[in-house]
């Protein structure tokens, strides 16, 4: 398991949370803390960028689907880029692409959300 580390960058409108390492329950600390800071710093656009070798399983899908109900509470958009085509897949199988869209670059995302 790849240890978690979540950088925030602003990228004009839009608050990207770099993800690198593996999402997983163990991950909630520091997912829940980058979302926090982020939406406290006031983040409208946010974006989940991971770094394309994460491995996620359903205790960190469960975890993300939480962080897009508290986004959506709080009329924030969220997006995500870096996925590989496999969790791409199961993203759109689980619904998550029902509250946040999936773009394949991180050029793509910063352009249609801005």
């Amino acid at each position: 398991m790849q240890q978690n580390e979540i950088r925030i960058e602003q990228r004009d409108s839009v608050t990207v949370l770099e993800i690198q390492g593996d999402i997983t329950v163990f991950s909630e600390p520091f997912l829940n803390e980058a979302y926090t800071c982020a939406s406290n710093q006031g983040a409208v656009k946010i974006l989940l960028q991971f770094d394309g070798n994460a491995y996620i399983n359903s205790g960190g899908i469960a975890l993300l689907i939480q962080l897009l109900a508290k986004a959506r509470t709080r009329d924030q958009e969220v997006a995500i880029t870096g996925l590989s085509a496999h969790f791409k897949k199961i993203f759109h199988m689980v619904g998550i692409t029902k509250f946040a869209k999936i773009y394949d670059t991180l050029q793509e995302a910063l352009q249609k959300m801005s």
